[in-house]
């Protein structure tokens, strides 16, 4: 039942921060490779991404991508959080004193967040695929022309195989171990603070949506610069092997590299505001369930 509700409950979020994903992808991609001052800026700031993207793609295009988001936010976090709540029910995120502890809950929000993250990464890599797709005046990053995800995978599959429906995969995971880390240990230390301090009363739904808007701000500062080089990697142009067409990149070495090359190091935090903004919107979402995870 955990896994069942907080895929659900992620879902639910993801409906009104999807359009915030789809700007926060195009501005990461906006520049990839390319010194500042070289390229043209379509999108100057999340304002403006909105604005320029229902202008020239229309309205609808803001929710590009819905579909295969969903279904990640179901697969990844109903395998994230309900794993990590069953951690926590088994008393493995307490000490023997039985205080919190953080070191245990980042390792096993990590871990977590790694299983979560792994099966869903096609349906991440589609969607990174879709929610870049935009009008040739505004594009940014290659262009895959999917019609949807299941032509996608299909498309994907049946020239590549599952090595090419998991390309990537690992170069994303560096991503899914800071954020997902982050946040579960973030949320419950932030929890007991607030418990502490008797701001909320105990057991308060006020005392789950603060600690998950903090530690959603938590998230989004440690993961930033992984979820751009995460995402440049997924929307690689491919060669007849299925293969990234990235110069000197590995998998690995992408995670570290991409966004500095020739972007210098504002490349690293690209899309920033839009991942803040997508973050914290999405607390609300989430928060009754991470309650229900805790002690």
């Amino acid at each position: 039942m955990d896994f069942l509700m907080s895929g659900l409950a992620a879902c639910g979020a993801c409906v009104f921060t999807n359009p915030l994903e789809v700007v926060k992808t195009r501005m990461q991609l906006q520049g990839e490779l390319q010194a500042p001052g070289t390229y043209q800026r379509h999108y100057r700031n999340v304002f403006h991404a909105f604005i320029t993207i229902g202008k020239v793609d229309g309205l609808a295009a803001l929710q590009k991508g819905l579909a295969p988001a969903l279904l990640y936010q179901f697969l990844m976090n109903g395998i994230r959080l309900g794993t990590y709540g069953l951690a926590e029910a088994g008393g493995y995120l307490h000490t023997a004193e039985g205080t919190h502890s953080p070191a245990r809950s980042a390792a096993a929000g990590a871990m977590a967040g790694v299983m979560g993250a792994y099966l869903g990464s096609p349906i991440y890599m589609v969607k990174t695929h879709l929610q870049a797709q935009a009008a040739s005046e505004i594009a940014v990053g290659h262009q895959y022309k999917h019609q949807g995800m299941f032509q996608a995978l299909t498309k994907i599959g049946q020239k590549h195989g599952l090595v090419g429906l998991w390309r990537g995969a690992l170069g994303g995971l560096p991503r899914v171990i800071v954020g997902s880390s982050t946040q579960l240990c973030t949320f419950s230390s932030t929890k007991d603070l607030l418990s502490q301090w008797e701001i909320f009363p105990p057991q308060s739904w006020k005392l789950a949506l603060a600690a998950a808007m903090m530690s959603g701000i938590a998230v989004v500062l440690a993961m930033a610069p992984f979820d751009v080089a995460c995402t440049r990697l997924y929307n690689q142009p491919t060669d007849a092997q299925g293969k990234n067409r990235v110069p000197k990149f590995s998998a690995t070495s992408c995670s570290a590299s991409a966004p500095l090359l020739g972007t210098k190091d504002v490349g690293i935090m690209k899309g920033q505001t839009g991942h803040q903004l997508f973050k914290v919107t999405q607390a609300p979402g989430c928060s009754p369930i991470l309650l229900g995870t805790q002690s």
